[in-house]
Parts: C-alpha cells; sequence; structure tokens
C-alpha cells in the first residue's frame, strides 16, 4: 500500500515537471548527444559565430570528459525539435522576435529541463531583454554575484572575462531563475562566442581564447549539474 503511494507519488510529480525533465536528464548523460543554436525572427544574425559552439564542444570533450556530438544543428524557437537538445546557445548582433507562441514553446522547454545560454555578440541587448519578458513576463534578468557557482566550476573565474571592447563597459552575467533553477544565462558586454570561434577569426590572442573556452566550459557544465 505504501509503495502503490509512492509510485503514485512520482507518477504525479512528473507529470507536474513534465516528461521533458526526464527526457533532457537522460539524454544530457548518454553519449552522443548534441546542443544547438537557436534560431530566431527579426533579421538579427542568428548564425553568427558559426566555428564557436563546434570549437567549445571539442574543448569540452577534451577538458571535462564529456561525449557532445560536433554536428551543431540550428533549431527553431517554435519548433518541437528545440526539446531534442539540453542546451540551446543564442547570439547575434541584431533584433529578436519571438512571436506568442515561439515564445510559449521556448517557456515550456525552459521549465521543462532545458537550458538557454544568449551571448550578445554586440547590439542584441535592446531586443533580447524585451523578447525575454514575453517568455517569462513576471521574471526579472538578475545579475549573477561574483560568488555564483557558474564562475566556479572546473575554472575560477572573478566574474566574466572581457573577450572584446564593445562599449568598454564592465561583462556581466545575467540570469532568469525560476524554482531555484536558473534556466536562461544571458552574458553581456563579453562576447564568449566571438573567443570560442577559429583564432584566424578574430585574430584574438591565445589567452582571450582560452579565457572564454573556460568560461563556456563551466556554463555547460553548471547547466547539466545544478
Amino acid at each position: 500500500m505504501y509503495a502503490s503511494k509512492i509510485i503514485t507519488s512520482m507518477i504525479r510529480q512528473l507529470i507536474y515537471t513534465g516528461f521533458l525533465t526526464f527526457l533532457l536528464q537522460f539524454t544530457a548523460l548518454g553519449q552522443g548527444y548534441q546542443l544547438a543554436v537557436l534560431k530566431y525572427n527579426g533579421g538579427g544574425d542568428y548564425y553568427a559565430n558559426p566555428t564557436a559552439l563546434p570549437n567549445l564542444i571539442t574543448f569540452c570533450n577534451e577538458n571535462l570528459g564529456t561525449s557532445i556530438s560536433k554536428d551543431v544543428p540550428y533549431v527553431e524557437v517554435g519548433s518541437s525539435d528545440l526539446f531534442q537538445y539540453p542546451f540551446v546557445h543564442m547570439t547575434g548582433h541584431g533584433n529578436v522576435v519571438f512571436s506568442a507562441s515561439e515564445a510559449e514553446n521556448l517557456r515550456t522547454y525552459l521549465l521543462g529541463g532545458g537550458f538557454l545560454h544568449i551571448d550578445d555578440n554586440y547590439g542584441m541587448n535592446e531586443f533580447i531583454r524585451v523578447e525575454l519578458k514575453k517568455v517569462f513576463p513576471n521574471n526579472e534578468l538578475v545579475e549573477l554575484p561574483f560568488n555564483h557557482e557558474v564562475f566556479h566550476q572546473k575554472y575560477d573565474f572573478n566574474g566574466l572575462p572581457k573577450i572584446h571592447e564593445h562599449d568598454g563597459n564592465r561583462p556581466q552575467a545575467f540570469g532568469i531563475i525560476i524554482d531555484g533553477r536558473l534556466v536562461c544565462m544571458y552574458t553581456y558586454e563579453t562576447d564568449l562566442s566571438d573567443g570560442w570561434e577559429n583564432s584566424e577569426v578574430h585574430n584574438d590572442s591565445e589567452n582571450k581564447r582560452i579565457q572564454a573556452l573556460k568560461m563556456g566550459a563551466n556554463i555547460l557544465m553548471f547547466a547539466f549539474m545544478q
């Protein structure tokens, strides 16, 4: 009788949290899982930095012992395919627009266990903040303090590294936190994904590239282990 109640409770919890949570955890722990880049509307270049995520994946496979596929697809915000990927990266320079159905799909994905990392490639900030309010109208982007665990995974950082100057402001990390879980991390005035790119693309120093890759590895590690 007691065991039956436990099973019933577990089933109810699974239904409540969503099957996606189980699916994403299972996928992330398995072999050869994939990450994806978010394809969005509005005119911004979602396809910027094509070598960035593959290079981060290679770095993580070599240094964190992950088994992430190097094949990185684009996935549309409103697509059911979004739920195949435990971690989705988003970048670009300009406008971003989420329709109501896209915002709902992204919200369902994030509440169910998915993780979104947004890196402002420069010029995205004023747009992405508005669109994120469509996804979580009652939740604010909050700045993550330097003692947040995301900065202290395998690699220790005192906040985000500054990869590109942009407007010369300090780099900042923001997050949307739901029930104690970081579901979305937004990196601003750092340009991490430029630092992940092939060295000849931006001519960044090797030190800058390694800093960017290590911070990216921390984000990925935290997303899977929080």
